[in-house]
């Protein structure tokens, strides 16, 4: 159970201010609908949700409890420095005719592939070795952070103060990583 909520937590708190967010917001506008613009969004993410936890679940046995706590603080800190940066909207995608759930779906997966979240449920998933129940929290995190952004769709950014909670998220996550790195090292 602790897989399930740690993953949806950092999840859910990591794609906030994200440009995920911003390309649900801007699917739903493209498409007029939001509920299959969300829910190729939870398809795309369930996909790399699951290749992340199989991922950390291989990688569980191999080293060690200490390591993987190390493994935790730096998916962390990577998360909370990438907070400070903005990144460019996806550029493709914006011509394709295979309508609302399809587009999003595959979009909304090669926008997460290799992203912090993935990275973090990597992370979680090997601390846990719970690789279904992290990549479910996980999934469940990042639609619930991209819900706000299909449902408020052209008025989500200007609703919102995402840059503020996209700061304040990195110093959450950049605390937490250095406190988890200062406990597996044991310097404390």
């Amino acid at each position: 159970m602790d897989a399930l909520l740690t993953s949806f937590l950092a999840a859910a708190l990591g794609e906030f201010g994200d440009r995920t967010q911003i390309l649900v917001a801007f699917l739903a506008i493209r498409f007029g609908a939001a509920r299959p613009v969300l829910a190729g969004a939870a398809v795309g993410a369930l996909a790399n949700a699951l290749i992340a936890g199989i991922a950390g679940a291989m990688v569980n046995g191999i080293v060690t409890v200490r390591a993987l706590s190390l493994l935790v603080a730096v998916a962390m800190i990577y998360a909370g420095a990438t907070g400070f940066f903005t990144k460019k909207p996806l550029e493709i995608g914006k011509e394709w005719k295979t309508g609302a759930f399809l587009t999003s779906a595959f979009l909304f997966f090669l926008a997460e592939f290799g992203d912090k979240t993935q990275f973090l449920t990597f992370a979680l998933s090997a601390q846990y070795d719970a690789p279904v129940l992290t990549a479910f929290g996980a999934t469940a995190g990042v639609v619930a952070a991209a819900a706000p952004a299909a449902l408020l769709a052209a008025h989500f950014e200007t609703t919102l103060p995402l840059r503020p909670i996209r700061y304040g998220v990195a110093v959450l996550f950049l605390l937490g990583g250095f406190i988890v790195a200062v406990n597996a090292l044991r310097l404390i």
